[in-house]
């Protein structure tokens, strides 16, 4: 990679709100390595670089030959923000590597840490029952297997609170990666998190539902999480949900 085109990397990372990049350790001399403006000095063995200053030609932020794989063995034993210390396992993504539909949530939760594997408790049952119930009442031929299902944060926020706004930065670099890997041709966000880092919007699900936003050029819908639609009061948010759905599947697959 020359430096024009590391700087592009680093620009489209900066418009995406990310302030500090982590990257495996390089062999590149220390001095052609500086930190952004204002933040703090990185761990060992992880440097943050600027997209103001020029960068080392052996840098790669997004490599041309990134895959799964590769993504989380960059991720490797993740210290990289405090949710690291509560958590059993990291939860990276489950799923078809080349879906045409990912969904992204919000993080982990207990069920989703003992097993490593997103949406599996209550909220992950009732998602994988709108995929597929949804599919063959539309006459989809789609199961849970065909999608590729991730979170924002890979760690699970203690109590399940929300995950905070550094946590989502410091995770947000993999999620971008897992995107760009799998080249979706259509993303559904559930909840406000999930809208909030991919979007870099304030807005509601409630303003955001039911029409079309963008994700570097990938159409994207935001619908309710599962874990809201649980609750027996919200009758009409799961009719909404199940519209949402509906617009997304035909989109992906007619």
């Amino acid at each position: 990679m020359d430096r024009d085109e590391a700087r592009r990397k680093l620009e489209f990372y900066r418009d995406l709100g990310i302030r500090e990049l982590h990257v495996r350790s390089l062999p590149a001399p220390p001095e052609t390595v500086t930190e952004f403006e204002g933040a703090e000095a990185p761990a060992p063995a992880v440097k943050a670089v600027s997209a103001e200053t020029p960068v080392p030609a052996v840098l790669s932020m997004t490599p041309d030959d990134d895959s799964l794989p590769r993504i989380l063995d960059d991720m490797g034993n993740c210290t990289r923000c405090k949710l690291h210390r509560g958590r059993t396992n990291l939860v990276f993504g489950v799923g078809n590597p080349q879906a045409k539909l990912v969904f992204v949530g919000e993080g982990p939760g207990a069920d989703e840490d003992a097993q490593g594997i997103p949406f599996v408790g209550r909220a992950g049952q009732l998602l994988t029952q709108m995929i597929e119930g949804t599919a063959a009442k539309e006459g989809i031929q789609v199961q849970r297997p065909d999608v590729y299902i991730c979170n924002v944060v890979k760690c699970r926020p203690p109590e399940n609170r929300a995950p905070e706004p550094d946590e989502m930065q410091t995770c947000g670099q993999f999620l971008f990666r897992q995107l760009m890997t799998i080249q979706p041709r259509a993303i559904c966000a559930l909840g406000s998190t999930a809208a909030k880092a991919l979007l870099g919007t304030k807005d509601g699900v409630m303003k955001l539902r039911g029409r079309w936003h963008k994700w570097r050029d990938v159409p994207l819908m935001v619908t309710y999480h599962p874990s809201y639609l649980l609750r027996a009061y919200n009758v009409q948010a799961k009719r909404e949900a199940w519209e949402d759905l509906k617009k997304v599947l035909h989109y992906v697959y007619d």
